[in-house]
């Protein structure tokens, strides 16, 4: 009985001091998420229960070995936390600050990928490449940059800061800062060519294509009208 208690506390002693190691080093992360998490109730829940972030600590953990080159046990470490998370980022990326994954389950984050910083991705985005080529053959994330859920941003190609990339949306083209990018294949249309506000409002996004629709139903009338 002695034993199990010592054992219980060796255990509950090695958990608490991983989670102050968390509050410390992920702290940007933990405010990222209280900030931009509506369900967020305080510091402790995204600290325990947010899967996001306990994804971010992995990989962080699988990088520091894959830069030493122990790419197995980087892999194998970045293989457990997508069993446990539904998150898979391969230990080659490398993540800035800040970085929220929401809800999370089948985001994907390529080898090659770079990700700035405060930089927010919902459920089922893709960073991922476009071929079997060599070197550089994922996204690069700017600062400030939100990906819709089920974005795939594919291929070498850069998304600028602050820029907004829409739900479901395709892109394969290098987006300026300071932009929006919807539909299939991704068009771009900028937000009058200032900041983005970040504030989660998927439904007023302007898409450019029903623009066009609608003011060719206004030219159209008017003729008629005429």
């Amino acid at each position: 009985m002695i034993i199990f208690l010592k054992i219980l506390i060796i255990l509950l002693s090695l958990f608490l001091l991983k989670l102050i190691f968390i509050a410390v080093f992920f702290y940007d992360e933990i405010k990222n998420a209280r900030k931009k998490d509506p369900a967020a109730s305080g510091f402790l829940e995204v600290l325990l229960l947010y899967q996001g972030l306990h994804a971010i600590v992995a990989h962080r953990n699988a990088r520091f070995f894959y830069k030493l080159r122990f790419f197995l046990l980087a892999r194998l470490i970045s293989q457990i936390s997508r069993h446990m998370t539904g998150i898979e980022i391969h230990p080659g990326a490398k993540i800035g600050k800040g970085l929220f994954i929401d809800h999370g389950i089948g985001v994907v984050i390529g080898e090659t990928s770079i990700i700035g910083d405060n930089v927010l991705l919902y459920q089922g985005v893709t960073l991922g490449g476009t071929g079997l080529e060599k070197g550089k053959r994922h996204p690069t994330i700017g600062n400030n940059v939100v990906i819709g859920a089920g974005a795939k941003i594919l291929g070498n190609i850069t998304i600028g800061d602050n820029s907004y990339i829409g739900a479901n949306a395709v892109v394969i083209k290098d987006v300026p800062p300071n932009s929006t990018v919807v539909g299939v294949p991704g068009r771009i249309t900028k937000q009058d060519g200032k900041k983005m506000d970040i504030s989660l409002d998927h439904v007023h996004i302007l898409d450019p294509i029903m623009q066009n629709i609608e003011e060719l139903e206004k030219r159209i009338e008017k003729l008629e009208n005429k």
